[in-house]
């Protein structure tokens, strides 16, 4: 089970952005999944408690299920971007089929310049096609807040073992991970904070 995401599997796709490169001691907090009513309240209050911005990577179906959650997002501060509009997995799907699915998720955030495959599965052709279009961006470190056989305490460990000037951390804004999430969040933002981290949204 691997945090880091290895540098040999960076170098073979150049065109995703898996780390910032920053002069600064900042890292990217990100959330995969959302909105979702029972979680994204409680992410954005925490987030307004530290003080500090995210990336909220959104699901196009559950967009147009909770616009309201959306603005509040948005008028937190915080960056919204395209996480594809039925969460396919591109490994599975036709190049055309899921260009098709992002495509729908972007007409409901048309301002976005942002993508990110769903489960950080996508193929070479695909990405030929979006990066075009988008900054498609994933991750160095993987928080695993969605697995039911970890613990909260493994996952703040690993979190902050792994994190470094530039990363981009995942965690993600759905039930599955709500109740890992509802343990480190505040932990892992003030022990990076301790650590001298800084929080951006600037892509």
């Amino acid at each position: 089970m691997l945090v880091q995401t290895p540098k040999f599997i960076q170098a073979l796709f150049p065109s995703i952005i898996w780390r910032k490169k920053t002069k600064n001691k900042e890292v990217w907090l990100t959330f995969d999944d959302g909105p979702t009513p029972e979680v994204t309240p409680w992410i954005l209050t925490t987030l307004k408690q530290e003080n500090i911005k995210a990336t909220f990577f959104l699901v196009g179906r559950q967009i147009e299920q909770y616009p309201k959650l959306v603005g509040e997002i948005i008028n937190e501060g915080h960056s919204i971007a395209n996480h594809s509009y039925s969460h396919k997995n591109g490994w599975l799907c036709s190049k055309e089929k899921y260009i098709s699915d992002v495509e729908k998720c972007q007409e409901l955030m048309p301002e976005n310049s942002l993508f990110r495959p769903p489960y950080g599965k996508i193929t070479k052709a695909q990405i030929s096609v979006l990066k075009v279009k988008y900054k498609i961006i994933l991750w160095d470190v993987l928080g695993w807040d969605f697995l039911q056989n970890t613990t909260p305490e493994k996952i703040l460990k690993d979190i902050l073992s792994n994190t470094k000037a530039g990363s981009i951390i995942v965690l993600h804004n759905n039930q599955k991970s709500f109740n890992n999430l509802q343990s480190i969040l505040e932990k892992t933002i003030k022990s990076l904070k301790e650590k001298g981290f800084s929080f951006s949204v600037t892509w």
